[in-house]
């Protein structure tokens, strides 16, 4: 908590409200996040019922992640996941790294503001349902959350987004005062007891029989781990049945080999006190492969949590797409799950090192770091990245040894220099540092390594991933016209939008031509597919067609010889392709279809309809095919939209009802400002993921003409 007054009244309301509503609702699970003040960010704030290094990987959830917590808040809704078969189905991620039987809610803290969330686990053995009470006691303690985070922010205190979180008690995790209390504990959980491990998973009691088949004395097992005092079971599979317990709720066993050649059957017991542990030799035969020799080195593994949170990170950088998401991803999670508290990652480019991103550095400092050399010697970067070996430095006077210079320019006083490696290739170097000293253990070490080679991965996939729709995106400003000519008497607004999926571009195409004083052709077209290959052949019928009306050329014929070029041309692709000749001396539009969806009419009294323009067949197919001509009056005050297929096409709908849907949201759009009347039709199309691009052309024919 931060302020000018004593927080302690604060975080004890804050806490007796979450500790109560675990209670109330029976959850074995309980956690309050809150929002850091730019709202970008969900940060833990209280856990109730496990251990804090458990909420490690979930520390910071930014608020656009796909996780339960961050759609509770977004969406101002209730998130309920009823069993671990729907987690891995909604929400992929949060199930790769919570991998046990349970149940979970994300209920949104909500008062004069939006504050946070609430998230609550049960056992799989609960109902896999939720009734309207428990909603209801949901919802009144998330109120209660609300008020006291409320009445914290008028005495000037608010939870401080960056500590650690602080772990509540419910009441019934009794600290042991003595191994005999512990004893008893034990005996109430699990009858002929053999040994009892605290949520943290230290031993607070051990029989005289466990002893014996453990092969260690009291005195050696109480108060530690039994990974860190039983080095057969430094395995992060043991590890991590012990989590499964203690986040389960539920009984958990697995054999274990005791060198050299005992096996033991562990029974684990878990509830909100800790867990009992039945130990009893094991009745199946052993393996017939002795038990692989441990290495005798000193580094030590990495632990459950360690690689749970590395599986996180790791889910996570899957799913981003450009340089900026990987910059944002590394900032938002691996700096906090390392504690770091400055970040700058940078790129190799031309012999020099561009910083693409950065955190917690001044302005000025990133200007004297960047385009650094890559052999430079002011900083470890540059040996780093060309040696490939991560570099570590727990202190300035470490640094200073080697780096004279480098300690002084930015004040940090530990870093860590992790090259970007792709198959040898060095792609850039992410440097974290911290504001103090700061010891990297191996293991620590371990996990850094192995995630710079995810982020190079990543980030290697970005710099190609915007490379190519800067291509694409150029390639298709230059192949659309960059304006409309004026036309007197006629408005008109146009919008093209790429696919949803791609390379954001595609072979949909508009335009407007200019044929004197008396008369224009507006053109709309669709190239089958929608990448390089179709943008490249949309260009080819935009630019014949237009030559051929310039000329003069009736509106079939203009059809009719684009199609002759375009079969010469053999591109193995097709193009539908709707021309409309507009004479305001005569007042007639004169249109030609070749297999394009039929222009909508708006009359100036609102009537809005399909005009009926019998199709010839798709450009390049059919040397001779004929293109039927339609005529209609050019009244003032008409209205003509032209649309490629994309804006309509829905799968599972048909698609003249698609069709009727945009005209009668044509007839209700407001036609004052044709770009906000393509915005409003654009909002109301029933495709949201757009598998097609879009063109969309405009006009409306004044009443000055």
């Amino acid at each position: 908590m931060t302020g000018t007054g004593d927080p302690a009244t604060d975080a004890d309301e804050l806490d007796a409200a979450l500790a109560e509503t675990v209670r109330r609702t029976g959850a074995s699970v309980g956690a309050l996040y809150v929002l850091a003040p730019d709202e970008q960010l969900l940060c833990l704030e209280l856990l109730c019922g496990v251990p804090a290094e458990f909420g490690a990987p979930w520390e910071r959830v930014p608020l656009a992640a796909p996780a339960p917590v961050a759609d509770a808040v977004r969406e101002d809704r209730l998130v309920w996941v009823a069993s671990q078969e729907e987690m891995a189905r909604s929400y992929p991620r949060t199930a790769m790294v919570l991998p046990y039987p349970l149940a979970l809610v994300a209920a949104p803290v909500t008062g004069v503001r939006r504050w946070g969330a609430l998230l609550l686990m049960w056992p799989a053995t609960r109902p896999p349902y939720m009734t309207g009470r428990e909603r209801g006691h949901i919802a009144s303690s998330c109120r209660r959350l609300a008020r006291v985070l409320e009445e914290a922010v008028e005495h000037g205190w608010f939870p401080a987004c960056g500590d650690r979180p602080r772990v509540v008690s419910t009441g019934g995790d009794r600290r042991f005062a003595s191994p005999a209390m512990a004893a008893a504990d034990f005996a109430e959980r699990l009858p002929g007891g053999s040994c009892a491990l605290d949520l943290e998973g230290r031993f607070v009691y051990v029989s005289s029989g466990a002893c014996d088949l453990l092969g260690r004395e009291a005195g050696q097992l109480l108060g530690t781990l039994p990974w860190q005092s039983l080095r057969w079971l430094d395995d992060p599979v043991y590890e991590d049945r012990y989590r499964a317990a203690v986040i389960s709720r539920e009984p958990v066993s697995f054999t274990v080999c005791r060198p050299p050649d005992r096996w033991l059957d562990l029974h684990l017991y878990p509830d909100a006190s800790g867990i009992s542990v039945r130990i009893v030799p094991s009745g199946a035969a052993s393996p017939p492969s002795p038990a692989p020799r441990r290495s005798t080195s000193a580094a030590t593994p990495a632990s459950a949590g360690q690689l749970y949170q590395l599986t996180h990170l790791a889910a996570a950088l899957t799913e981003v797409v450009g340089v900026q998401d990987v910059i944002d991803l590394v900032a938002d999670q691996i700096m906090p799950a390392f504690g770091a508290q400055g970040l700058v990652l940078s790129t190799a480019d031309a012999g020099r090192l561009r910083i693409t991103g950065y955190r917690g550095y001044t302005s000025h400092t990133v200007a004297r770091l960047d385009g650094l050399p890559l052999d430079t010697a002011f900083t470890p970067a540059g040996r780093a990245l060309s040696s490939g070996i991560p570099a570590f430095f727990s202190d300035p006077e470490e640094m200073r040894r080697v780096y004279p210079e480098a300690p002084q320019v930015s004040g940090k006083q530990a870093w860590a220099f992790l090259p970007l490696i792709i198959s040898g290739r060095p792609v850039g170097i992410c440097v974290l540092s911290y504001d103090s000293p700061h010891e990297f253990p191996a293991e620590e070490r371990a996990v850094m390594t192995s995630l710079a080679g995810l982020v190079a991965q990543a980030l290697d996939r970005a710099r190609l991933y915007d490379t190519k729709q800067e291509l694409a995106q150029g390639l298709q400003q230059a192949l659309l016209p960059r304006t409309l000519p004026a036309v007197t008497g006629l408005r008109v607004a146009a919008r093209y939008l790429p696919a949803t999926r791609g390379m954001d571009i595609g072979g949909d195409f508009y335009d407007l031509i200019r044929l004197g004083d008396t008369a224009a052709a507006a053109v709309i077209g669709d190239v089958q597919g929608h990448n390089v290959a179709a943008a490249a052949l949309m260009g080819q019928v935009r630019t014949g067609v237009h030559a051929h009306a310039t000329l003069g050329t009736a509106p079939d014929q203009v059809l009719s010889r684009t199609n002759r070029l375009l079969t010469d041309l053999g591109p193995d692709l097709f193009t539908s392709c709707l021309y409309a000749h507009l004479d305001f001396a005569r007042r007639r539009a004169t249109l030609a279809n070749a297999g394009h969806p039929p222009p909508l009419l708006r009359l100036p009294d609102g009537d809005t309809r399909p005009v009926v323009v019998p199709p010839g067949p798709l450009l390049g197919i059919d040397p001779d095919a004929v293109y039927p001509l339609t005529e209609i009056p050019l009244t003032p005050g008409l209205m003509l939209a032209f649309y490629t297929d994309g804006l309509i096409e829905t799968p599972g709908v048909d698609l003249d009802d698609s069709i009727t849907h945009l005209a009668g949201h044509l007839a209700d759009a407001d036609d004052r400002d044709l770009d906000l009347l393509i915005d409003h039709l654009l909002r109301n199309a029933r495709s949201v993921q757009r598998t097609d691009d879009i063109a969309l052309l405009v006009l409306h024919h004044g009443a000055g003409r």
